[in-house]
């Protein structure tokens, strides 16, 4: 990939800082270690049957092995205030997490009080720990629930109660397999005066086969289309396909556009050997293991 102005460049340089994700049970870090550098952002996921507790271990160990930890909060997990005030306290003062990704989770049904995220934002818990920073999810190719009007509503929703919390709000957003809706995405943002940062999701290399796995897992809409026609281009579903051409038509959108841009995120589907690869490549980057902290 080649970068044709500077607001590129900075895209570059973006991508060779992304996060990455983990799951909860931790079995991931010597893999992350010998892939990812001291210093990354790294998200740990929370599943359908997690226990909030393993997760901050997870984070402990991630903060000892020199990453950043970010923590998943899932709010139809949460059965109470308590649970939740527990988690966010654990989180601070054993692994000293200083930012979370807050999410409504994948189960239909409610176990506590709080049924979205903005229930959980509302709580007052989140600033009454001291979390600097809360990264909430956004659906270039359209909320499952929301009407897109609907869905934008939320995110200003967000950006008021970050500005009155003195919490940093950023978008996190879903992969998609083109580059178009992302960009019309952040141009709605735009247009609507929704001035948040813009967190691009990136599928990691992986085949095609694994890609439309989770794409179909996840809801990803129009732009599983691309991959459908990499398949048949290939003809076979061993060959991986990275987010490139998504990158590229990043690259090609607007400088506003771009400049909304705050940072890349990696799902590393096809595992975080090959996800960190890619990420080196875009800086011509070798490995540095992380080193754990006295």
């Amino acid at each position: 990939m080649t970068a044709p102005d500077r607001a590129s460049d900075d895209l570059m340089a973006l991508l060779s800082a992304a996060s990455v994700e983990v799951s909860s049970d931790g079995h991931h870090l010597p893999s992350l270690q010998d892939n990812f550098e001291p210093g990354t952002d790294v998200t740990i996921t929370f599943l359908p049957g997690d226990n909030y507790r393993r997760n901050v271990e997870t984070a402990a160990a991630l903060r000892r092995a020199g990453y950043n930890p970010v923590p998943h909060i899932a709010a139809r997990e949460m059965p109470s205030r308590e649970a939740l005030d527990d988690f966010l306290a654990r989180a601070r003062g054993e692994a000293d997490v200083r930012r979370i990704l807050v999410i409504a989770g994948d189960v239909a049904v409610a176990k506590g009080p709080y049924r979205s995220s903005h229930d959980v934002c509302a709580s007052g818990l989140i600033e009454a720990h001291g979390i600097k920073s809360v990264s909430i999810a956004g659906h270039p190719e359209g909320h499952p629930f929301l009407s897109p009007a609907n869905a934008f509503k939320a995110v200003e929703a967000w950006r008021d109660w970050g500005r009155q919390a003195g919490v940093r709000v950023e978008v996190m957003t879903q992969f998609c397999f083109e580059s178009a809706p992302i960009v019309g995405w952040v141009d709605e943002l735009g247009a609507r005066g929704v001035d948040v940062p813009v967190i691009v999701g990136l599928a990691g290399p992986a085949t095609p086969a694994t890609l439309m796995k989770f794409a179909l897992r996840c809801g990803i809409g129009n732009s599983i289309r691309s991959l459908r026609g990499q398949i048949g281009r290939f003809g076979r579903l061993l060959i991986d396909t990275g987010p490139d051409d998504v990158v590229r038509g990043l690259q090609s959108a607007s400088d506003k556009t771009k400049a909304s841009i705050a940072g890349f995120h990696l799902f590393p589907f096809g595992g975080l050997r090959k996800a960190g690869e890619w990420r080196r490549s875009c800086a011509g980057q070798t490995p540095q293991k992380a080193q754990p902290t006295p």
